[in-house]
């Protein structure tokens, strides 16, 4: 949808809404300029700052266009939503084209917007669950580990499935980015290995070990997850022969 501007202005009702989903009783946003809350517009055409001011009987937002007396108006949110009719277009052009607070605190309403976006993420979510759907169980485990944690080890096949369901549906985009994310499995291999007593992980978690022998296995570089660490580590040459000798004990 072509953005809006004075020149191809529609006249229509308009709705706005409160950013990150807020809906407090009441809502008010700055009507006119004051030394605590600038109210102001560059105009880039004039190089000019313009200050802005809500006045119920006046046809502009601009105070420089506004005669005589004024009567001021508030702009107050309900419930995190504000309709403004098509007879007041000073307050809509105000909140549309010029208000400092317009992206920052609240938003116009876009039915054309909002069902692109909507489509978008129903689109993802799709994707997300036929992914879910054909993973097998061990992938599984090692995505909803970064999500859950270590609960994944006491859970039956059909409560990885669901959950796993679960999280592709609330978080596709991240599901997504998991599923292409190979440390992931090499992640949850090594937290494997370690709640199977195969490897070992420090009390200060700066080294691996293996649990038979104590014999070092790798050091974890400072600042970094020692599971992460170690997945890093199994992509190298020694690494590779590590993550095999692993493998073989888990068979």
């Amino acid at each position: 949808m072509k953005k809006e501007t004075p020149s191809n202005w529609e006249i229509r009702d308009r709705r706005y809404t409160l950013r990150n989903n807020m809906e407090p009783l009441t809502f008010t946003i700055p009507s006119k300029h004051t030394r605590k809350h600038s109210l102001l517009y560059f105009d880039e055409e004039s190089g000019k700052q313009k200050e802005l001011r809500y006045a119920t009987n006046q046809d502009s937002p601009f105070v420089e266009d506004q005669k005589g007396e004024v009567t001021l108006g508030h702009i107050v949110f309900q419930d995190g939503v504000l309709f403004v009719p098509k007879e007041k277009q000073n307050l809509q052009k105000l909140l549309s084209l010029y208000h400092p607070s317009r992206l920052k605190s609240y938003d116009e309403f876009n039915a054309v917007q909002e069902a692109t976006d909507e489509l978008g993420l129903l689109e993802l979510q799709v994707a997300a669950m036929t992914y879910a759907k054909d993973i097998d169980i061990d992938q599984a485990e090692a995505i909803l580990r970064v999500e859950i944690g270590s609960k994944v080890s006491t859970m039956g096949s059909k409560e990885l499935k669901r959950d796993l369901l679960i999280f592709a549906r609330s978080n596709p985009q991240l599901f997504i980015e998991l599923v292409n994310d190979e440390n992931v499995q090499l992640r949850n291999f090594a937290i494997k290995a370690s709640e199977a007593g195969i490897i070992s992980l420090s009390p200060d978690q700066r080294f691996f070990t293996w649990a038979s022998n104590k014999k070092k296995l790798m050091t974890v570089p400072f600042d970094e997850n020692p599971y992460s660490a170690m997945a890093a580590f199994f992509k190298t040459d020694e690494g590779v022969e590590i993550f095999k000798s692993i493998e073989k004990k888990f068979k």
